[in-house]
């Protein structure tokens, strides 16, 4: 299964969602994506939703951390939502958490953005 990347920019936040598997293959077009829609002026936040993410390896969490890095350059905020145990699990284990905020669903996340 591959990887599906929507992208939509919601007032200032860059809505992130991902379907599939993040793996080695599909994190190089998730960076290039993500990394060219930070470009654009009017983002300053991003919400990450993994509702229907199934798997994740390092290298989609390091994918996720230069991402985090960049809109932290920014002053913004990323948050991540709607995510699924297993891949709970991987942030929890690489310490994620500690700098990134989890919500249960994309709404609250852009509710707490100040963007819903």
């Amino acid at each position: 299964m591959s990887l599906s990347i929507d992208l939509e920019i919601k007032n200032d936040v860059l809505c992130i969602r991902l379907s599939g598997e993040l793996d080695h293959h599909a994190a190089e077009e998730l960076r290039k994506q993500a990394t060219k829609a930070l470009e654009s002026p009017t983002v300053r936040h991003i919400v990450l939703n993994l509702e229907n993410l199934s798997f994740m390896d390092s290298s989609g969490l390091g994918v996720i951390l230069g991402r985090y890095k960049q809109i932290k350059q920014l002053n913004g905020e990323m948050i991540v939502c709607a995510i699924s145990p297993p891949i709970k699990r991987l942030f929890d284990m690489s310490g994620l958490f500690k700098i990134v905020r989890l919500e249960p669903t994309e709404e609250y996340a852009l509710e707490r953005l100040g963007a819903a």
